[in-house]
């Protein structure tokens, strides 16, 4: 959904004001990426199950599972971080602690820093995802082509991912120094893009336009915007003019809706214009909202509002949507 053709990211970060659907249109993203052949890796950071929720299965464990086939015929595969469970494996791997983390785990002493450290939780969280970026298989080739990470609100994403910056300045030396600057390597380079999910409402948008100001100057990779539950265009309503129908309009469409069969045509006359005036005024703040995101000159996509809500169904829906738009950049 960014970069160039030739370099397309791994790791799709993305976010959004709460309300904006933001964990759908990672799930969506996640499928949309899973072409024939191809391994992504959708990952949750906030311990919500959000994901276990849109694919109806069982709640996700700290470990990687397959939870469904993308519509490319790709294998998508789920996992909840767990900060706590994170920092035995970052103990394991700098410390060889084995056995003594698990003891300073049931002394509390792991929740206590995964809670109360600063920044300690986001630097697991965002480094474990970093990780199945970088893990390479059998033969060299990369477990997964492409890992999509459900993150934070807009608000924090660029302080949740520019942590590491201030992990490696703080630890000058040591393994943990040189993790960081691993981890901040991958977030800054053209492997990341990180997408924005709005709403074509005010308070989304600024919250998107404020994102991307936070991310640049950051030096963070930033995607595309995503307008998600985009409402079809109702042609009646944009044609309702700001001062409603002359009375000879009126007319016209009390006798056309008499002439459909409708009973008691002339009393629907003013509750449809009603609507159809809120529809039009509707339209015209949406559309200057939309100017405000193109403003932003980042690519703009747009997926469909689902009237029947998100499912399974849906979500392959929107996948299929996202994967034209991934195709057509590619070209």
């Amino acid at each position: 959904m960014s970069g160039s053709a030739s370099t397309p990211p791994r790791l799709h970060v993305v976010s959004g004001k709460g309300g904006t659907g933001k964990t759908t249109v990672a799930a969506a993203l996640a499928l949309a990426l899973a072409e024939e052949g191809r391994r992504t890796l959708l990952v949750e950071v906030e311990g919500r199950q959000g994901i276990a929720q849109l694919f109806e299965t069982e709640a996700l464990p700290y470990e990687e599972r397959r939870i469904a086939i993308g519509p490319g015929g790709g294998e998508v595969f789920a996992l909840a971080i767990d900060a706590e469970q994170a920092l035995l494996d970052y103990l394991q791997m700098f410390y060889k602690l084995g056995g003594a983390g698990r003891a300073l785990r049931r002394l509390g002493a792991i929740s206590f820093a995964t809670t109360v450290a600063p920044g300690v939780r986001d630097v697991l969280l965002t480094g474990k995802a970093c990780e199945a970026v970088r893990r390479r298989g059998p033969g060299g080739r990369f477990a997964y082509d492409a890992v999509v990470m459900d993150a934070p609100p807009t608000g924090r994403i660029a302080r949740f991912l520019g942590v590491n910056d201030e992990v490696a300045g703080l630890a000058r030396v040591g393994p943990i120094h040189h993790q960081a600057q691993a981890v901040m390597r991958v977030l800054k380079s053209r492997e990341t893009a990180v997408h924005l999910v709005s709403l074509l409402e005010e308070m989304p948008v600024q919250e998107t336009a404020d994102g991307v100001a936070e991310l640049r100057a950051a030096g963070l990779p930033v995607g595309c915007v995503v307008v998600n539950m985009v409402r079809p265009p109702v042609p009646f309503g944009a044609a309702v003019p700001a001062g409603g129908l002359t009375p000879r309009g009126e007319r016209a469409l009390a006798e056309a809706l008499a002439g459909a069969g409708l009973p008691h045509a002339d009393r629907l006359v003013a509750p449809l214009l009603a609507q159809g005036a809120a529809y039009a005024a509707r339209r015209r703040l949406q559309e200057r909202q939309r100017a405000e995101l193109d403003r932003l000159g980042l690519p703009v996509r747009e997926l469909p509002l689902l009237a029947e809500g998100v499912d399974i169904a849906g979500l392959y829906r929107l996948a299929r949507r996202l994967r034209k738009d991934l195709r057509s950049h590619a070209e």
